[in-house]
């Protein structure tokens, strides 16, 4: 006899072609009722005999949609309620959400034929999406997600796409993007003087004049790419000069798999992310002389590409026409965020480029593209978590009943939410020190908590007096009268890699290693070269590298060489010949004599390293003399190096490792061979420290832990009792502070 019960799914089950899923699963097991998305989830009334409903339950629990993630689910008797078939139904809207965020997700491959195809209907048409891909996030004002809730509700559907959204057999059936020539997005292409061009087809326009060698400000679905050549090495320079970028690499585009596999040797890790869902760029190693690359002008002086795939049908149809690799980076100036307004595009890129591509489609939130390399042991490592990533972090438990922001720090900002059941961190802003990054971070963390109706209770922040993250808090506090705690900054890294491991439940103490290149520290110095002790719900700072002076505020992070001076003895001053003048000299020997601000920093270590054997004196970009070192380093056996110092003591000297270098370079030692020393310097620091103090797990995070070379050095040299674990889901650098400021406040004890 037919009984009826229900079905609730949570997790990442909205934008995924959840119900039309469900709906096909009804169908094969004769099973009648309805589907639809609640502010919780996906919500399932069936009606047929137990078993029936039982097996369609267990269909869909089992062999979800590819894209879609369950976190929880319920199947229980309700009242028997009489259905003649099974259909969607609209979802009511509510005030309150509690349910994951669908990110954007890379075009299909059924899309991507169809827009190729001249007889298909959607031919040429860029804006081309199913149930399994497109833009979602990006497009989203509110949830449940629904059509009426994206920026797609200013298109009605024509009769066509409106036939392919209400037939259960067609591949659209419910899907909330769904577009044709007939009634979606206006595209256009201008000059930089705002005049629109006739063209009959733009991206064969695009293609031709990029050809030519011009310049393109792509709007994209999650905002504006610039795009040029990959090989002509005259425009290039002029995009970096024009974007005063000068050095920091370019991403590069790719048509397609096999065009990357013709050019660079990748893994079969490497290819499943290029072409997941996510489509992240993929930082990949090469021997130089990449095909069709001017490689000197995309990623100067660099052992390593990033490179990427085609993930909206824009890029799939420009480069099905280019049929070559196209430099896509950030359509911004230099430190500012990316662009997705017509209006603020023109204003500041018309002077950096030739053409727009413009589109008439509103991108609610304007992403960068994601960025993740492999190590030596294919682990992921994250440098950027934006686009295909967030807005959710889904391996989280509440233990609080409290609304929560946490600001993060003042580099690679982003921020974490936990407005309900969920935890949310936003995508990368970029770095506080830009303006409009500040302006972007204060919007979007409005947009956030707007969306949600839940104002913050507790607000967290860096102890950095200077942040502006510490600044909007305190705004924020007072704006909602809620509580205020600052979290230092080396302990939220820690606990932000103990919250990813679930270690705040382990029994015995475990060693953090937190290195980066600046962070207020308790006592008024810049830290980061710290060790930490977890244990029973506490955090101790146990030992640090030893402090040196910190000269020139700011400019220290931005040149190498003064990390050098500031680590140099005077009877070793001559090697700063030709790097200072000899009146700079003067004046920074007198600042460092009388700087009363001292730093543990391993991230300053690694820039008067570089500096010391003229590798870098200069940082163009945030972490260019770390990444220049690492790749001036050919791979080496960790076993046939010894380490610079083993002191025994449980304080580090910087400045013995330099001198020992300066012995080593005075010798004749090859830079291969001294760089190579070094990390094994580092990496057996950490190894008897460890022993010295019975410690057998290490957590490690801050930028420093995005060197690869450092991480295989170090599980090359350690024990094999040691258990050694890193950032995984998040980024190593300071993107994750915002989380490690949450699991700080709601896993350890206040002192």
């Amino acid at each position: 006899m037919p009984q009826t019960f229900q079905i609730n799914i949570t997790g990442r089950v909205q934008g995924v072609g959840f119900r039309p899923f469900v709906h096909q699963q009804a169908c094969k097991y004769n099973i009648t009722g309805t589907v639809n998305n609640t502010n919780l989830g996906v919500h399932i009334i069936c009606n047929g005999t137990k078993q029936a409903c039982l097996l369609f339950y267990q269909s869909i629990i089992n062999q979800p949609p590819v894209s879609a993630i369950i976190k929880t689910h319920r199947f229980n008797k309700t009242a028997t309620s009489i259905h003649d078939d099974f259909s969607i139904i609209p979802s009511p809207t509510h005030t309150q959400l509690n349910l994951a965020l669908t990110p954007d997700f890379a075009i299909c491959e059924t899309c991507k034929q169809e827009i190729k195809d001249p007889k298909n209907h959607r031919y040429n048409y860029p804006f081309t999406t199913c149930v399994q891909c497109g833009p979602r996030f990006a497009l989203s004002s509110t949830y449940p997600f629904e059509r009426a809730h994206t920026s797609l509700n200013n298109f009605p559907m024509c009769p066509s796409c409106e036939n392919e959204y209400t037939s259960a057999t067609e591949h659209r059936y419910h899907s909330q993007t769904n577009s044709c020539p007939n009634c979606g997005i206006e595209m256009w292409i201008t000059d930089n003087q705002e005049n629109k061009l006739t063209t009959e087809n733009p991206f064969v326009f695009l293609a031709k004049v990029l050809k030519e060698g011009k310049i393109i400000a792509l709007k994209n679905t999650s905002g504006y790419l610039l795009c040029c050549s990959a090989s002509n090495i005259a425009t290039l320079q002029n995009l970096r000069t024009s974007k005063k970028r000068p050095h920091k690499p370019f991403a590069v585009l790719y048509p397609n798999i096999a065009s990357i596999k013709e050019s660079i040797l990748i893994t079969d890790q490497q290819q499943q992310l290029l072409t997941s869902s996510e489509a992240p760029i993929v930082l990949v190693k090469h021997q130089g002389n990449i095909k069709n690359i001017a490689l000197e002008q995309v990623a100067p002086n660099l052992k390593q590409l990033g490179v990427m795939l085609p993930y909206s049908g824009i890029l799939e149809l420009l480069c099905s026409h280019f049929q070559g690799p196209l430099v896509a980076t950030s359509g911004n100036l230099h430190g500012s965020p990316i662009l997705s307004q017509i209006s603020q595009a023109h204003e500041t890129l018309h002077h950096i480029v030739d053409y727009f591509f413009h589109h008439n489609l509103n991108i609610i939130h304007p992403q960068d593209d994601s960025v993740i390399s492999i190590d030596n042991d294919n682990n992921k490592i994250i440098h950027r978590r934006s686009r295909g990533l967030a807005p959710n972090y889904l391996d989280f438990t509440p233990t609080k009943n409290t609304v929560i922001l946490a600001l993060g720090g003042h580099l690679k900002s982003c921020f974490a939410y936990v407005p309900n059941d969920y935890l949310y961190i936003s995508p990368y802003i970029g770095n506080l020190t830009n303006f409009n990054v500040c302006t972007r971070l204060e919007d979007t963390v409005n947009k956030y908590i707007t969306l949600f109706s839940m104002p913050p209770e507790v607000i967290l922040s860096d102890k950095h007096p200077q942040y502006y993250s510490t600044e909007l808090a305190q705004i924020l506090q007072k704006k909602h009268n809620c509580s205020y705690y600052q979290i230092q900054h080396h302990q939220a890294h820690f606990a932000a890699v103990l919250g990813e491991h679930q270690l705040f439940q382990q029994d015995t103490p475990v060693l953090g290693i937190i290195w980066d290149g600046t962070g207020y520290g308790d006592d008024g110095a810049i830290w980061g070269g710290e060790f930490f002790e977890y244990n029973k719900r506490k955090i101790k700072r146990k030992s640090h590298f030893e402090y040196f002076k910190w000269i020139a505020g700011d400019k220290m992070a931005k040149e190498p060489r003064l990390s050098l001076l500031s680590l140099l003895s005077k009877e070793h001053s001559h090697i700063l010949t030709g790097k200072f003048t000899k009146q700079e000299l003067q004046l920074l020997s007198i600042a460092k004599r009388n700087s009363n601000i001292q730093t543990s920093s391993v991230g300053r270590l690694f820039d008067a390293v570089a500096s010391l054997l003229n590798i870098c004196d200069f940082n163009s970009y945030e972490g260019e003399a770390a990444i220049l070192l690492e790749n001036s380093c050919n791979n080496f056996n960790p076993r046939d190096y010894q380490p610079y110092t083993e002191e025994s003591k449980l304080v580090f000297s910087s400045h013995k490792i330099i001198l020992a270098i300066v012995t080593d370079l005075e010798r004749g030692s090859k830079k291969q061979d001294i760089i190579a020393r070094f990390f094994v310097t580092l990496a057996t620091i950490i190894i008897n420290y460890a022993l010295q103090q019975n410690y057998c797990i290490i957590a490690c995070s801050g930028g420093v832990f995005q060197n690869i070379k450092l991480r295989n050095t170090l599980k090359e040299l350690a024990p094999n009792h040691f258990q050694i674990v890193y950032n995984k889901q998040l980024a190593p650098n300071d993107e994750n502070i915002a989380y490690g400021q949450l699991m700080h406040y709601t896993h350890i004890q206040p002192n």
